[in-house]
């Protein structure tokens, strides 16, 4: 994989976020004097190729009105995860959800998904979902609640020196 300068522009123009436009496409591209045809295609490029992994939206939860997000992890088995990790991102009210190895013996836990809700009863009544939806290939679960916002960017591009 690798990106020449004009891929490079596209990236550094749009880490911030798209402008908050009608045609958001073709304002990007009439900042970088490329042709929004040419704009898109480079980005669809860059995800089939993984040098960016998706275009999306990042809310802000707390705006919206979901105070109450906990990050849930569980001990999933191993010969499940494949099935179930899926299933649980795919509930409308879990925002990401992903695989991570386990620090054994201290931190048994191989799935994370975080949770929101308008309150921390809410949340809960969520985690029970996502234990019943994983039922007995789950060994076991917790959840750490968020308290504030530290990031809501992706990978920002270094500024090359010279």
């Amino acid at each position: 994989m690798s990106i020449d300068t004009i891929d490079r522009t596209i990236i550094a123009a749009t880490q911030g976020g798209l402008p908050l436009v009608p045609e958001p496409y073709a304002a990007v591209a009439a900042d970088l004097g490329l042709d929004e045809g040419e704009l898109c295609c480079r980005l669809e490029r860059m995800q089939r190729d993984g040098v960016i992994r998706r275009i999306a939206v990042a809310p802000n939860h707390y705006a919206l009105g979901m105070t109450a997000n906990g990050m849930s992890v569980w001990d999933v088995a191993d010969d499940r995860i494949a099935d179930l990790g899926p299933q649980v991102g795919a509930l409308d009210f879990v925002s990401h959800c992903y695989e991570r190895p386990r620090a054994l013996p201290d931190w048994p836990y191989n799935l994370f998904a975080m949770i929101h809700g308008e309150s921390r009863d809410e949340v809960e009544q969520k985690r029970a979902q996502v234990a019943a939806l994983l039922g007995p290939a789950c060994r076991g679960g917790d959840i750490l609640y968020s308290t504030r916002i530290l990031k809501k960017t992706g990978l920002r591009l270094r500024q090359k020196e010279g």
